[in-house]
């Protein structure tokens, strides 16, 4: 509703149809509560969940909502995210053309991942899935008069595509052998052992796509061409978050399968070290951020690999727990980060980190409520971050107890917890820190800014001291463990534990090199650019380990090449054929025409001419004279007798 009547009416309306977008949400929101508060009541649905049907579609697919623990958690996420963006954009898009097709745009969006996360079946998660697809293409190249935005747009519609073919094959192939699309029929169902790991990679393909996972992250950081908000609602709220929820919800399928196990926690687990790399020397605040996304997400997937190597062997998903939990608290200290970002952005004029710095006097809420969103995604104890993403390594580090590659991703996410530090509090510091480099007077944002950012904050800060006061952890409503009992008995559990610390100090490391370096400059940071030891690696990390380069010269010479080949193939040999034919076709014409000429009608008028020639020589013989005639019959009758007897006598008389 908010999407039709932003287009038909947005341009007769405040700021462009927002109040249309701002109460759709808001609405959305005030149901999506309703049923949290509702199962949270209840005692929750456990594992099956609730069906509602709402109508019947082609061929019999039902088409409606499936409500259960994981569903109502994210619509409620979703709706209040998408509201504080919607808000926040109200400020930021003020002097911004189009914005009836932004705010447009943006409610479809919602309704794209709302649907999605509530699809009662794989067909209608697809669809809904692609509608953000489409949002996300039309939001990203929103300045489309900007070539980087128009490419940017375009890159990532195209990469996020080679995932979707995978859900989709994925999609048909459970419906080929099950006959259903319904995911809790679907779930009831054995599938043959030949398709066991083979569906669960398509549809974790899908999400490796969405979620900007290796090697379909490139997409991703050119995504930052969009407005902020655009980048804060992919990030935080949408999108990215889509293959997550897709990946935990087919988590029935991928725990039956070691392979695919390994697939998703190597893929998480790896992405997660691999983009904090980049993330170490980027210069625009935004790709920090996208990196950032990349890196964290993929903590996600190593949740979600490892709590179902865990259940493979008899053991509670605390994985998948864990793995949701992080998407949570992420979604909250994430979209924190984005919109500080836009507000950064909004006053100074610029996304570049090297022209920033001093802003913290003149920028108050921003540069406090940023740094709670870094602290927390550092991983320090009690905001938010810490108590997921150490309940991930920690599930890691247990299923690398008996799996050796487990424990080398274990390796490489405490190895990110240090780099994320440190990057993040890098871009704090070059932002906030040290002496105004930017031109101009700065000031802080509207309210309509600073508020969101304000309530993203409390959420960054508490959302996992507040979790864990509903009793028994995160684990004991929204998913089926009963965690350890109590708030203390959880905090002893975790504070028990000498990986807990291990953690700890990892990040408080790379928040003290961060600061050694960009706040003190005891250390210069020209040292990574011009030792010989380090120049070669920054030259890597700057230019994202060539992967675009890759993809490009793939486009270029094999993509490009086959083309060619298939042209010069056609010009050829398809082409060639059909004029050899044609060519052909015209001397068979040609012979078939002399043939008519010199053969049939040569052969016609042969006959023709000699009937004709013979009688015009027997005409000369009609010359009337009784005596010549009289002395043609003598001759005649002579000529029979002679015959006559010369038959008589070769026959014996």
């Amino acid at each position: 509703m908010g999407f039709l009547l932003s287009i038909l009416l947005g341009k007769k309306v405040w700021e462009g149809g927002a109040p249309f977008t701002i109460g759709s949400i808001a609405f959305s929101l005030a149901v999506s509560l309703y049923l949290l508060v509702d199962v949270f009541t209840t005692g929750g649905l456990g594992a099956v969940g609730e069906e509602v049907i709402a109508f019947e579609w082609i061929g019999g697919i039902e088409i409606g909502l499936l409500i259960d623990n994981l569903s109502v958690l994210l619509l409620a996420l979703v709706s209040f995210l998408c509201l504080l963006i919607a808000i926040y954009s109200v400020g930021y898009m003020h002097k911004e053309e189009g914005k009836p097709r932004y705010y447009a745009e943006i409610a479809l969006f919602t309704a794209g991942m709302l649907g999605t996360v509530s699809a009662h079946n794989f067909l209608q998660m697809l669809i809904f899935w692609e509608i953000m697809g489409l949002c996300s293409y039309l939001l990203i190249g929103f300045w489309y008069t900007k070539p980087e935005a128009a490419s940017a747009a375009k890159k990532a519609f195209l990469v996020t595509r080679i995932g979707d073919v995978l859900f989709l094959i994925g999609v048909i192939v459970l419906f080929i052998v099950t006959g259903t699309f319904n995911i809790l029929d679907i779930q009831g169902a054995t599938l043959p052992a030949h398709l066991i790991t083979i569906v669960p990679l398509l549809l974790f393909g899908g999400a490796v796509g969405k979620s900007a996972q290796f090697p379909l992250h490139v997409w991703l950081p050119d995504a930052m061409e969009g407005p902020t908000t655009v980048s804060a609602l992919i990030h935080a709220a949408t999108m990215v978050k889509a293959g997550v929820f897709l990946t935990a919800r087919s988590f029935f399928l991928i725990k039956e399968s070691p392979e695919a196990i390994l697939v998703v926690g190597v893929i998480g687990g790896f992405t997660a070290f691999y983009a904090a790399t980049m993330a170490l020397v980027a210069n625009d605040i935004k790709r920090v951020l996208a990196y950032s996304t990349i890196s964290q997400i993929g903590y996600m997937m190593l949740g979600l690999g490892a709590g179902a190597y865990l259940v493979h062997q008899g053991h509670e998903a605390l994985g998948y727990t864990f793995a949701i939990f992080h998407l949570m608290n992420h979604a909250f200290f994430k979209a924190l980060l984005f919109l500080g970002s836009g507000s950064v952005i909004h006053a100074v004029g610029t996304n570049d980190m090297r022209l920033m710095g001093g802003l913290r006097k003149k920028m108050r809420i921003t540069s406090m409520t940023m740094l709670i969103g870094a602290i927390s995604i550092a991983g320090i104890p009690p905001f938010s971050g810490f108590w997921s993403k150490d309940g991930i390594l920690e599930v890691a580090f247990e299923a690398g107890g008996t799996n050796t590659i487990f424990l080398l991703i274990w390796v490489l996410g405490i190895m990110t917890v240090f780099m994320t530090a440190f990057y993040m509090f890098r871009m704090w510091f070059m932002t906030f820190a040290g002496e105004k480099r930017s031109p101009g007077e700065v000031h802080e944002s509207p309210k309509s800014m600073t508020i969101p950012l304000m309530i993203l904050a409390f959420f960054a800060l508490f959302s996992g001291v507040l979790t864990f006061a509903t009793g028994g952890g995160f684990g004991q409503f929204i998913f089926f463990e009963a965690g350890h009992g109590s708030v203390l008995a959880e905090l002893v559990h975790v504070f028990s534990n000498p990986l807990t610390y291990l953690s700890i100090g990892m990040a408080f490391s790379g928040i003290l090199f961060a600061y050694v370096v960009y706040y003190r400059q005891a250390v210069s940071s020209d040292v990574f650019t011009s030792s010989r030891a380090t120049k070669g690696i920054h030259k890597l990390l700057v230019n994202r380990y060539y992967m675009d380069y890759a993809y490009n010269m793939f486009g270029l010479k094999i993509a490009w090449g086959f083309a060619k080949v298939c042209d010069w193939f056609d010009r050829k040999a398809i082409d060639g054929f059909v004029n050899g034919v044609s060519k052909g076709g015209i001397l068979f014409s040609k012979a078939n025409d002399w043939f008519d000429r010199k053969g049939v009608d040569g052969l016609v008028d042969g006959v023709s001419n000699n009937i004709v020639g013979a009688g015009r020589r027997l005409r000369k013989s009609q010359t009337g004279n009784i005596q010549g005639y009289l002395a043609a019959v003598v001759l005649g009758i002579c000529f029979i007798i002679a015959l006559t007897w010369i038959l008589v006598t070769i026959n014996g008389g």
